[in-house]
């Protein structure tokens, strides 16, 4: 097999990164857009993550953070988003490397991505974990209803009939 010199499995990743760094920075500057609301998941021991002590010790590997009503302070940068948040009433502020960030889900539309955490994300973990696929966009499955007829908006877990689909299926032929 050939050596891919380009890198493409970089390119994707980064390119679908700055999808996730766009999204953020239009919520920052003018709000979330009708029922738009984000679940971002991260590792919280890879370099650049800031969390306080005691989130550290509650989620010493990864969080997942929802960004809807109760937020504040959203900052984009190149490399980063911050952005404040209160857990059991206590307001924190969150630093938040593009790097560190495993998968992003809006249920609203059901859109989701997942991302291989780079590599010095990974090199500053606690304990090695194994290599993610790919980056992706998916196309989560609608939601399913609970027993009293109301939709379920927790985002899909791995296996759970999420699909992988391919970007050229949403471009004009």
């Amino acid at each position: 097999m050939a050596t891919d010199h380009i890198r493409y499995d970089v390119l994707a990743r980064d390119a679908l990164r700055g999808v996730l760094r766009r999204v953020l920075t239009d919520a920052a500057a003018h709000g979330l857009p009708g029922e738009h609301h984000f679940f971002i998941t991260f590792l919280s021991n890879a370099e650049g993550v800031k969390l306080s002590p005691r989130l550290l010790a509650q989620y010493p590997e990864e969080m997942t953070i929802i960004l809807q009503h109760q937020f504040w302070d959203l900052v984009v940068s190149e490399d980063r988003f911050e952005v404040g948040l209160s857990f059991g009433g206590v307001p924190e502020r969150l630093v938040v490397p593009f790097n560190a960030i495993k998968s992003f889900y809006d249920p609203s539309v059901h859109f989701g991505l997942d991302f291989q955490p780079s590599e010095g994300a990974l090199e500053t973990s606690a304990r090695g974990l194994p290599a993610a696929p790919a980056p992706s966009a998916v196309a989560a499955p609608q939601p399913a209803s609970g027993p009293s007829g109301e939709v379920s908006e927790e985002p899909p877990k791995p296996g759970d009939g999420a699909e992988v689909v391919r970007l050229d299926r949403f471009r004009k032929k």
